[in-house]
């Protein structure tokens, strides 16, 4: 509980002002026919964890970071026909607008 005129904060509020902000968690993109299109994902750039980050870190190349990000998900991608390039172009997009959304949010003390 928060005391009287200190400036505290809980951590799950402060996360929840980030996750609403940015849409969530996770980043979910489309690929496919138009009238069956396959869902996939990988965590939000603000919201990897350290371990995929350090991995993302030393990737060589648009396949090793599409492997990283989609993780058991890249296979089937890739046998859909999905394009490594993309992915990589859809992370580097949504880690730059991530950066000035966050610059955005005052997180509340909850």
């Amino acid at each position: 509980m928060s005391k009287p005129g200190k400036a505290r904060y809980r951590l799950e509020t402060v996360k929840r002002s980030y996750v609403d902000a940015v849409g969530g968690e996770r980043v979910e993109f489309e690929f496919g026919p138009e009238d069956d299109p396959k869902v996939f994902s990988f965590p939000h750039p603000i919201f990897t964890p350290d371990s995929m980050q350090k991995e993302l870190n030393k990737a060589e190349g648009d396949e090793a970071s599409a492997r990283i990000l989609l993780g058991d998900q890249f296979d089937e991608f890739v046998e859909a026909g999905g394009d490594v390039n993309s992915v990589a172009l859809l992370y580097v997009g949504i880690r730059n607008q991530a950066q000035d959304t966050v610059g955005k949010v005052r997180p509340t003390k909850g």
